[in-house]
């Protein structure tokens, strides 16, 4: 089959593409930037209709990954970016699915667990999640997070797409061992004996292995009887202070500085970033996987740990 990656030159997005690539699919991711790679690589401006919008007409699947990282600090240019980035590609590409002659089947599109609230008493599943933004005492910093997951949904919505089905894919952070990527940077802390808890450590870590993430999108792929928002994350959710202790018992390292919050707050500012990133509590479940029959090769953390530093390991010698 044909599938489509906007913004498919990121980590996962490469995670995806060299997946599908080696299973004999046809790939082509749209990029800002292109640059060579095994699969075709097509120019757009991630906004707006162009040539583009021809690769879309007669695929099979659009997996839209487009969006500026939120890494970096939330002033006022790098919110706007932020904003735009999702919500005129998620437009776009609606539109290019709207005047195709062969439309695709599924259309899947990135979200994030970061649209759920600040929480600690219990999980959010796609039923009975709470939207955040709106908690007691919420930094602005993370409303904003929230606001712009909401705003990124609603224009997926707003896409007049009635032959293609769509999906959302509110996903935590993807752990591989690709250079670069979340666990890599985790994994940097704790080889360098920086990698204890952040903060009090109480704050969830919501994640998923990424084996489990593009074993995920294949069967919402498969799956023609679900539509909407889906929960792509590990189903065991665990304190940042057991998470990073799990890491450092998989890399064989005992000791790992703990970092207080304005520590965090300190280090994040010398850094460009936001606290956001490691303070926010995301207790996230995958309910609908769940109740649909998937079943995770990496549902617990230390095993998954163990994995992603074996081949970390591997992938350096």
């Amino acid at each position: 089959m044909k599938v489509v990656i906007p913004g498919g030159g990121g980590q996962v997005g490469t995670i995806l593409a060299r997946d599908f690539h080696a299973n004999g699919h046809e790939v082509v991711v749209l990029s800002r930037a292109p640059a060579p790679a095994p699969w075709r690589v097509v120019a757009w401006d991630g906004a707006t209709l162009g040539p583009w919008a021809a690769e879309i007409d007669g695929a099979e699947v659009v997996v839209n990954l487009a969006g500026r990282s939120v890494n970096c600090r939330y002033h006022a240019a790098n919110r706007r970016a932020i904003l735009d980035s999702r919500t005129h590609s998620t437009r776009a590409v609606g539109e290019a699915i709207a005047r195709a002659t062969h439309p695709p089947r599924v259309w899947l599109q990135a979200g994030t667990a970061t649209l759920y609230a600040h929480r600690y008493d219990a999980p959010n599943d796609e039923a009975s999640g709470i939207v955040g933004g709106n908690e007691p005492g919420v930094p602005e910093t993370w409303a904003f997070s929230a606001a712009v997951a909401t705003a990124w949904e609603g224009a997926l919505a707003a896409a007049a797409t009635p032959h293609t089905r769509k999906v959302v894919l509110r996903s935590s952070m993807t752990m591989s061992p690709d250079r670069g990527g979340v666990f890599d940077v985790l994994l940097g802390l704790v080889r360098r004996r920086l990698g204890g808890r952040v903060g009090d450590g109480r704050q969830f870590v919501s994640w998923v292995h990424d084996r489990d993430f593009v074993r995920a999108v294949h069967w919402l792929i498969a799956r023609d009887d679900i539509a909407g928002p889906v929960n792509v994350t590990a189903p065991h959710p665990l304190p940042n202070a057991a998470f990073m202790r799990a890491l450092r018992e998989a890399w064989g390292v005992r000791l790992g500085l703990p970092a207080r919050e304005w520590m965090v707050g300190l280090g994040t500012w010398a850094l460009r970033t936001e606290s956001e990133l490691v303070l926010k509590s995301r207790r996230v479940t995958p309910g609908r996987l769940l109740a649909g029959g998937f079943a995770f090769d990496f549902p617990d953390w230390p095993a998954a740990a163990a994995d992603l530093c074996r081949r970390w390991r591997e992938g350096r010698k």
